[in-house]
C-alpha cells in the first residue's frame, strides 16, 4: 500500500480538500490514496498570528500548500530558501537532520513530511529564543 497513512486519535480532527471531518470516539486509521489531496491535521495547524518566528513561519507556508490555499509549484522554491536560511543558523547536527529531510520532501512533493520534519525544530527554536531575550 502507498500514500499517505495517518493514525488518529478519538476526536481528532483533519481537513481534506477543504472539507473538515472528525474521527469518532475510537482511534483509527486512515490511508489517503490520491495522490494530489489537500491534507492538514488540524492538531498540527498554526493560525497566522502564531507564526511569528522564522520556523513558525516556514511551518505556516508549508502548511498552506498543504490546505491547497498555496500552489505547490510556486511554494516549492520559496520553502526551500528559507530552509536554507534555517540551515545557516541551525547548524547542530539534529537540526541538520531534519531540515535535510524537509528539502528532500519538498522536492518530492511530500509535503506533510517536510512539516513534520520542521515542527521537530520548533522546541529547539523556542528554547533559543528564549535564551537571546534572558
Amino acid at each position: 500500500m502507498s500514500g499517505l497513512v495517518l493514525k488518529l486519535s478519538p476526536k481528532e480532527r483533519l481537513l481534506i480538500n477543504g472539507a473538515v471531518l472528525e474521527n469518532g470516539d475510537r482511534r483509527g486509521r486512515l490511508c489517503i490514496l490520491t495522490p494530489d489531496a489537500h491534507i492538514l491535521r488540524l492538531r498540527d495547524a498554526l493560525h497566522p498570528e502564531e507564526a511569528n518566528t522564522p520556523v513558525r513561519r516556514l511551518c505556516y507556508a508549508t502548511q498552506l500548500v498543504l490546505s491547497g490555499d498555496a500552489d505547490p509549484e510556486v511554494s516549492r522554491l520559496q520553502l526551500l530558501r528559507r530552509i536554507e536560511e534555517l540551515s545557516r543558523v541551525l547548524t547542530d547536527a539534529d537540526s541538520r537532520r531534519h531540515l535535510t529531510e524537509a528539502t528532500e520532501a519538498v522536492l518530492k512533493d511530500q509535503f506533510y513530511r517536510c512539516l513534520k520534519s520542521l515542527r521537530a525544530l520548533l522546541p529547539r527554536e523556542d528554547r533559543l529564543l528564549a535564551a537571546a531575550r534572558a
